[in-house]
């Protein structure tokens, strides 16, 4: 189904990313913005839980839900590494490798779906995992203040974003050695 109430969820995230970035427009207090970036962010991030949720619990999957939820996540994830790399928050490298590995795979997965092959590489734990470690860095990153005496999320965060960019890599090797034997009967 084109349109159900998963989808629009997913539609939801998309239209939200642009919010989020304007947030720090506006002519606020930094913790002000940071805070409210922050929030936005957690919302629109917990939509992807509940789309795939509601998706499977309502049994309204779709092939074009399928295609448009992880979009959506990697327009979020680039978005936010774009607003922590001008605000300083976050290594240049980082964030190259983070974003050029979201669009190697995702040229990867269209490649492999027009040669028949997408269960090579089809959704797997670890890519799960790179996208809950970036997720919750950015968030911490976003906000970039102290949560408890001591406790300073840039700190913390900054150490996330560096295991999140770990596991991207390593999700990113696992996917192109799944993919290498199709790759490979192809290619001949």
């Amino acid at each position: 189904m084109f349109l159900n109430l998963p989808t629009l969820l997913t539609w939801a995230r998309i239209v939200a990313i642009p919010l989020i970035v304007g947030v720090y427009y506006l002519h606020r207090p930094m913790a002000e913005l940071n805070l409210l970036a922050s929030v936005m962010f957690v919302i629109v991030a917990l939509t992807d839980w509940a789309d795939g949720w509601l998706a499977r619990r309502l049994n309204q999957t779709s092939a074009f839900g399928a295609f448009l939820d992880p979009v959506a996540d990697k327009f979020l994830v680039c978005a936010s590494l774009l607003i922590l790399l001008q605000l300083d928050r976050v290594n240049a490298l980082v964030a190259f490798v983070i974003i050029g590995r979201e669009i190697a795979i995702s040229a990867l997965r269209e490649w492999m779906a027009q040669i028949g092959a997408s269960r090579s590489v089809a959704v797997h734990m670890l890519g799960k995992l790179k996208t809950a470690a970036q997720m919750a860095a950015i968030m911490l990153l976003l906000y970039d203040g102290e949560v408890l005496p001591g406790v300073h999320t840039h700190l913390l965060g900054t150490w996330l974003i560096y295991v999140a960019c770990g596991l991207t890599i390593w999700s990113m090797v696992y996917y192109l050695q799944k993919s290498l034997p199709d790759i490979r009967a192809k290619v001949r």
